[in-house]
């Protein structure tokens, strides 16, 4: 593992630039679509009805769907749900030019979760009606906290591929570039050797040249005129090793299938805190406002290995921890067109989020792989990463027809502009890899309307809710279908004093996950199936 030592200095300057490259290749865009996809969240009553309840009013869960809800309420109160979340995911290969066979195994792995899905206070201040000084019937100002999106995940799966398509290939094309001929492969074989040659490494193509995974081999440039008496350098790999009979069988494993495997595990939420007040007009006309800090923490570990001939050829581990603040503000409005009959509306301006990444990468190659005869671990350096995302404008319209003392029915409708959401640095300066993200959100993403539509029954102090919502795909184009469906139960107990609610909210959709991308042939892929239980439970007091 030889090569000349060209310009380190001036390339040294560049490791920071490159350091988090490798989840930038499709990792940005994934994570803008986790913040911006939201579940129904709120109190056991809002999360029986799946969400719906936009045009309903006297609920703290108004507080981040259409604070003009907050005019309604009466009496103040204070409210605290816990809850569980029980969740499943189903992975099997895809079917593509990257699967060997066509028996793939189907495994599952399960993320479970306790947490808080919302904590608040509501200050009502009603006038008597006997009380005709104002036609502002008075209003409430609510604060406190709501759980908005759940980052609870676990993912295992196994393919077989071959070699063209492995994770070796993409060692040979490093920072994702095939073209050895071109200035900026050549710029990035000499980077990965100024990490080699310092003994600091920052991303995963560094680590499997340090290991002996990979070697840089002198060939000569295929270009015409002067060029052709140039030599450039490619990532070759298995890299060979000291031994000529372990070599010859290396290069006959990698000619079989290659089986892959990988562990994740993300865990972490998003999460609001919110002030907000509705105002009263008349009983006719509802007015609200609020603001919104976002507070963002995810956890991402990952474990990925290939074998071939029964034998472990690498395993490499994964860390990623985002942690974020934010901030958004909402209007809404909501109208009593009659006393059984009611409109609301509501936007939400853009929601800017201050990031900062954690991350840190290692990986042990096989013992036959290193040049030395001996197994070789190597871990980047810590690093950290500080960037902005600005999630899309969104807006809520909804109707409620309200069934006497009997119950009510509910629907909203939901737009989001999945395709508006934008990556920048944090201080003015052009980042590649959130470039790049940005192209792959405004290429494949699109703006969507959501449903969501629910009902409850009143038996004196009973009350049994259910609902339903439709969460659209938000890319452009479907392999398979990636939206989600809710489906919801709810039961509740309310008096003039307190309240009780239970609810259980019940997830399932599709996606789809590549470990990593290719240049020129699409990597092996993976279809999973998420489905996820999650029972609230809401207790209040009302003075």
């Amino acid at each position: 593992m030889k090569h000349a030592f060209m310009g380190l200095a001036a390339m040294l300057g560049g490791f920071l630039t490159i350091s988090h490259a490798a989840h930038a290749q499709g990792g940005y865009a994934n994570d803008a679509l986790l913040y911006m996809r939201q579940n129904p969240a709120g109190t056991a009553r809002t999360l029986g009805l799946a969400g719906a309840n936009v045009s309903l009013g006297a609920d703290f869960g108004n507080l981040t769907s259409n604070p003009a809800g907050l005019g309604f309420f009466t009496k103040s109160e204070v409210s605290l749900t816990p809850g569980v979340g029980f969740g499943t995911t189903n992975a099997v290969q895809a079917t593509n030019s990257a699967a060997v066979g066509n028996n793939f195994p189907s495994l599952s792995q399960t993320a479970n979760s306790f947490h808080i899905a919302s904590a608040g206070l509501v200050f009502a201040n009603r006038r008597p009606d006997s009380d005709n000084t104002s036609d502002w019937r008075g209003g409430s100002f609510a604060l406190g906290f709501t759980r908005l999106a759940d980052f609870n995940q676990g993912l295992h799966y196994q393919n077989s591929t071959d070699d063209n398509h492995s994770f070796f290939q993409r060692l040979r094309e490093p920072y994702n570039n095939g073209d050895y001929t071109s200035a900026e492969y050549q710029s990035n074989v000499q980077d990965i050797y100024n990490q080699y040659n310092t003994h600091t490494y920052t991303n995963i193509d560094g680590l499997a040249y340090g290991t002996g995974l990979v070697d840089q081999v002198e060939v000569p440039n295929p270009g015409t005129g002067s060029a052709s008496t140039q030599t450039v350098f490619r990532v070759g790999s298995p890299a060979p090793t000291n031994d000529p009979k372990a070599s010859a069988a290396l290069r006959a494993a990698r000619k079989g299938a290659i089986t892959q495997t990988e562990d994740i595990l993300t865990k972490g939420s998003l999460s609001q805190f919110d002030l907000g007040y509705g105002g009263n007009y008349r009983d006719r006309l509802y007015i609200g406002g609020g603001v919104g800090i976002v507070s963002l923490n995810r956890t991402r570990n990952s474990t990925f290995s290939e074998s071939s001939a029964g034998q472990q050829d690498f395993m490499s581990t994964d860390y990623l921890k985002t942690t974020g603040t934010g901030i958004n503000a909402r209007l809404g409005v909501i109208v009593r067109a009659a006393d059984a009959l009611r409109f609301g509306a509501s936007i939400q301006t853009p929601t800017y989020i201050r990031l900062t990444e954690q991350y840190s990468t290692s990986l042990t190659a096989n013992t036959l792989y290193a040049a030395q005869g001996t197994t070789a671990s190597l871990s980047t350096q810590p690093g950290t990463f500080e960037y902005s995302v600005t999630t899309p404008f969104r807006a809520n319209g909804g109707a409620t027809a309200v069934l006497g003392k009997v119950g009510f029915i509910t629907a909203d409708v939901e737009y989001v502009g999945y395709a508006q959401a934008k990556f920048n640095t944090t201080d003015g300066s052009s980042d590649q890899g959130l470039n790049d993200g940005n192209a792959n959100i405004a290429n494949n993403y699109r703006s969507v309307v959501n449903f969501r539509v629910g009902a409850e029954a009143r038996l004196d102090v009973f009350r049994l809710r259910a609902g339903y919502a439709y969460y659209s795909s938000p890319y452009q184009y479907n392999a398979i279908d990636r939206s989600q469906q809710y489906y919801s139960v709810g039961a509740g107990v309310r008096t003039k004093s307190f309240f009780v609610d239970v609810a259980g909210l019940y997830l399932t959709g599709k996606d789809q996950y590549q470990p990593y991308s290719l240049a020129y042939v699409a990597p092996p892929t993976v279809n999973q199936t998420t489905n996820r239980f999650t029972a609230s439970l809401t207790g209040g007091l009302l003075f």
